[in-house]
């Protein structure tokens, strides 16, 4: 069998099992949140000035940003999912653009001599090892929604898996984290959250390929 031939069969079958496995895929998001959520209530907790924060614009912007780049890499696992899909990449667009305004708006209102200690923050090393241990779950719970589906790239949908389990261990983490600079947000949690890509990667390579 041809390899267009056989992409062709198993897309006509992926049409044919879509809901289940986008089924399985919002069940394990939902189930993977509630446990991140859980696992940092339970170990490091929400800030205790959350109200006050949640009253401020680099907070919010905070949040923000890391929960549109959670839909959006929902958005591209759903894709994944099916082999003849495209991936919709301009999801991705919303939260870069909020990613170029937050470190814009740290140039234009910090003084230069406090944009090194802003990005670099308090709890960077905090931030490296809450968000893999906070996405461990989720990435855990996706692969296995994603392992009834048939991706195209078992390497790319194991990576946006971890994108997607990062992202969203991220957004919980922000509601801990007090270094709220989009600095430190663009350079920590990007670290912390391509970290689970990687690992999402390297497990999706093995445990997603037909």
């Amino acid at each position: 069998m041809k390899t267009d031939d056989l992409i062709s069969a198993l897309s006509r079958d992926a049409r044919r099992t879509g809901p289940s496995v986008h089924g399985r895929l919002a069940l394990a998001l939902g189930v993977g949140a509630v446990a991140a959520f859980a696992l940092l209530v339970a170990t490091i907790g929400i800030r205790p000035d959350i109200a006050a924060a949640s009253r401020t614009m680099l907070f919010d912007l905070k949040i923000l940003l890391v929960a549109t780049l959670a839909v959006a890499a929902v958005a591209l696992v759903r894709a994944a999912a099916r082999p003849e899909a495209d991936l919709p990449k301009a999801v991705l667009l919303v939260p870069a653009l909020l990613v170029l305004f937050g470190i814009g708006h740290e140039v234009a209102t910090q003084l230069p001599a406090a944009l090194p200690m802003r990005l670099v923050g308090k709890n960077w090393g905090v931030c490296l090892v809450a968000i893999p241990l906070l996405g461990a779950l989720p990435l855990a719970a996706i692969l296995t929604a994603m392992s009834a589906a048939a991706p195209r790239n078992a390497t790319l949908a194991g990576a946006l898996s971890g994108l997607a389990a990062g992202a969203i261990a991220a957004t919980f983490y922000g509601l801990h984290c007090t270094d709220d600079s989009p600095l430190f947000v663009a350079t920590w949690y990007s670290i912390a959250i391509a970290m689970l890509a990687a690992a999402g990667a390297a497990i999706g390579r093995r445990v997603l390929a037909w």
